[in-house]
């Protein structure tokens, strides 16, 4: 059976484009895709920026979410929603902008189904009125695939962000957390999930034309980007409890500077750049903590639970506001979009059109 698929090759020279399979990764699970995502990393695959693929040819995409189709693993069965992300998909492994794959039921995540209530959040003004995800409006409610690509990588990064900052031991009374590169996947989903557990949120961006949409998610205040871009002091005020850093460089340098004794800040991206031009003089003098987050190869409990969390502490109005859905053939233009700054919240990539 043939499938569509977004194949990345090098010979001659590089080359990307929607075609026509006819063979399949190994594994144990076979999976009918039906949503997929393009991020920052899909990005610098697509438009040959960064080395990302180490393996060729690719089927490009970090995600993928389904239905199981066929299965030798006794975890799943057919008809099984579930999504798939990391494990080198996109790098090494044929990853999810494609129809079908096949994978180790080991990396599968099934999708969760929500045992509580939505949490309360503003009105929406920035969501779609009628359609789009229509995420766990109450107890019982499986995540559907389209949710579960809305969310992706990189709100499962999130997830795994807010996890680490809580299991430092932070809460609502220490202080403000900040959330550098806002506008984007990990930040928007970082800052709805923190401002929905009570948490004041501080949001890093330069698209001034955005202070709405992240007013919305839950900032309470939203900051210029170009206030951290620049070397700053070892040793700044003392403002942020905790900080989720999608950029690296300086901003992520200034935002250690900044947090308080005994905070912690999670490093998940490097939009701004991978060095780290910091002092050890926070971590010594004022005893905080950075924590290196990896989303790709954490282990299948970490994975359980940050998709529980995200189902249990994403408001469904919110993250319809955040996804924009795309056809594989729109994919390409849409890459560029990202690695040009263009873009905010998620792409959805439906697999099928």
């Amino acid at each position: 059976m043939t499938y569509r698929a977004l194949l990345l090759t090098d010979t001659p020279e590089f080359s990307a484009q929607v075609t026509e399979l006819d063979t399949l990764p190994e594994g144990d699970v076979e999976l009918r895709i039906d949503y997929a995502t393009l991020n920052y990393k899909d990005a610098l695959a697509l438009c040959n920026r960064s080395p990302i693929v180490r393996t060729w040819p690719m089927v490009a995409g970090i995600d993928a979410a389904g239905v199981v189709e066929s299965s030798s693993h006794p975890d799943f069965r057919p008809g099984d929603a579930v999504v798939l992300n990391g494990w080198g998909l996109g790098e090494t492994r044929w990853g999810g902008l494609a129809q079908r794959t096949r994978a180790p039921g080991d990396w599968l995540v099934k999708l969760p189904v929500r045992s509580s209530r939505s949490p309360g959040r503003p009105k929406n003004d920035l969501a779609p009125s009628g359609g789009g995800s229509d995420v766990f409006p109450e107890p019982g409610v499986q995540m559907t695939p389209r949710d579960a690509a809305a969310i992706g990588t990189a709100g499962y990064t999130a997830a795994l962000c807010a996890q680490t900052l809580e299991r430092h031991g932070l809460t609502p009374a220490d202080g403000p957390i900040l959330v550098t590169g806002a506008t984007g996947g990990v930040g928007s989903i970082a800052i709805a999930l923190l401002a929905g557990a009570g948490f004041e949120v501080h949001a890093l961006t330069g698209k001034t034309a955005d202070h709405a949409y992240l007013k919305n998610l839950g900032a309470a205040k939203v900051l210029n980007r170009a206030d951290f871009a620049a070397p700053g002091k070892p040793m700044q005020k003392e403002r942020y409890a905790g900080v989720v850093d999608a950029l690296g460089s300086h901003a992520l340098a200034n935002a250690c500077a900044q947090v308080k004794r005994d905070g912690a800040v999670a490093a998940c991206g490097l939009a701004m750049g991978m060095d780290f031009p910091a002092s050890v003089a926070p971590f010594i003098l004022r005893g905080i903590a950075l924590y290196g987050i990896d989303s790709v190869y954490a282990s299948p409990a970490r994975r359980q639970a940050a998709w529980a969390r995200l189902a249990e502490g994403l408001d469904a109005a919110l993250l319809a506001g955040i996804g924009h859905e795309i056809g594989l053939s729109e994919v390409l233009p849409a890459a560029e979009k990202i690695l040009a700054g263009q873009m905010t919240g998620r792409y959805i990539v439906d697999v099928n059109r």
